[in-house]
């Protein structure tokens, strides 16, 4: 039996372990400062926008295989794979909202069944042969307005109804996307987005996630 759907992640501390800024920033030696603004930005003392910029800036001169470095140092949540499958089995479109890198998570997911992926892009140019990065972002960054909106785009595009939106996040970033959803669900979430949620998930399984959010739609 399927019932459609829209089944929304964040990425970074919520889909994947880690937080993929930190990764590319190892290659530059100065991946303590970019983890103490990341920290400052998901307690919501910062904003994302602005603090994404700066930690990109530290990237400058990166060879883009850099990219592939981060993926390969990535693990995914537990659950992660087997609630991708169960939402399809079940009619449910999957979506990752990100603050991070579309270069790393397709990596990341390839092969996963996942239906969409709002992401942002680091710009890159030719230096002596090798691509490397700029230290900027191309286009409008996905930030906490941004994510609500994909999410509002997606299933208005899919023809799903707001009704039937789960959004899965952690921190201060992801307060308007789990708003935005008809269930919200912090996860292992810091304190500035656990009042914007129906759900609280203390436990690192996205499986429990997926049993606990449907159960909360169905009410």
């Amino acid at each position: 039996m399927t019932d459609q759907g829209l089944l929304v992640f964040d990425v970074d501390s919520t889909f994947i372990e880690e937080e993929v800024i930190e990764l590319l920033a190892d290659a530059t030696g100065r991946r303590d400062e970019v983890a103490a603004v990341t920290e400052r930005a998901m307690r919501g003392e910062l904003d994302f926008s602005q603090s994404l910029r700066e930690r990109v800036a530290v990237l400058e001169g990166l060879p883009v295989s850099v990219f592939a470095d981060a993926a390969a140092a990535v693990t995914l949540t537990r659950g992660a794979r087997k609630v991708v499958a169960a939402a399809a089995a079940s009619g449910w479109a999957v979506a990752l909202l990100s603050g991070g890198f579309t270069a790393v998570i397709e990596q990341v997911t390839r092969g996963m069944e996942i239906d969409e992926v709002r992401a942002n892009h680091l710009e890159t140019r030719a230096e002596g042969g090798t691509e490397v990065l700029t230290g900027h972002v191309l286009g409008e960054i996905v930030d906490r307005a941004g994510k609500a909106r994909h999410l509002q785009s997606i299933a208005r595009a899919r023809g799903i109804d707001v009704s039937r939106t789960i959004a899965v996040g952690d921190g201060a970033n992801d307060i308007d996307m789990l708003e935005a959803a008809a269930v919200g669900v912090a996860f292992c979430a810091k304190p500035a987005l656990r009042p914007h949620a129906d759900v609280i998930v203390d436990e690192r399984d996205l499986m429990t996630v997926w049993q606990q959010a449907r159960r909360a739609l169905r009410r």
